[in-house]
């Protein structure tokens, strides 16, 4: 088997240190998070969360347990995304007092980035939900067990 070349999935290296610059910079900044912040950091989670998908699926076939972890760390990619979408909603719009925008289909649309932000994720529960059952989103992931050895 041919090692993968230097410049393998240059745009997925390009996102892991545009993430590892941020962080650094946040730690160093210390501002907490508001909803621009956010909604970007959730547009992430699902842009990662459809590769997951893509990944499980076709590594599945032929390699039917690591795509059992696969898709497990794709539901919980989605259980993250969910509660980044609900403190979006919980952080106050910029120069306003906070107030109850949850995600209410009727009321919509809002303006961006809320309708964005809901759109986004409703298509991303949508995917996982047909693949996916109620009580395994609802799992926590205590009692899972790795295969690393160290």
């Amino acid at each position: 088997m041919n090692a993968p070349s230097p410049d393998a999935h240059p745009y997925l290296r390009a996102s892991t240190a545009g993430l590892r610059h941020h962080t650094r910079a946040h730690t160093a900044s210390r501002a907490a998070a508001d909803r621009l912040h956010v909604d970007t950091l959730h547009a992430h989670l699902t842009a990662a969360h459809q590769l997951l998908d893509q990944l499980a699926e076709t590594t599945r076939p032929p390699h039917p347990a690591a795509g059992r972890h696969l898709a497990t760390a794709h539901t919980r990619l989605f259980q993250a995304a969910a509660a980044v979408h609900d403190a979006f909603h919980l952080l106050p719009i910029a120069d306003q007092p906070p107030t109850d925008t949850g995600c209410h289909p009727d009321r919509l649309p809002e303006g961006p980035p809320v309708l964005t932000i809901c759109q986004r994720h409703l298509a991303a529960g949508h995917a996982v939900r047909r693949k996916t059952t109620p009580s395994d989103l609802n799992t926590p992931l205590h009692g899972h067990t790795t295969t690393c050895s160290q």
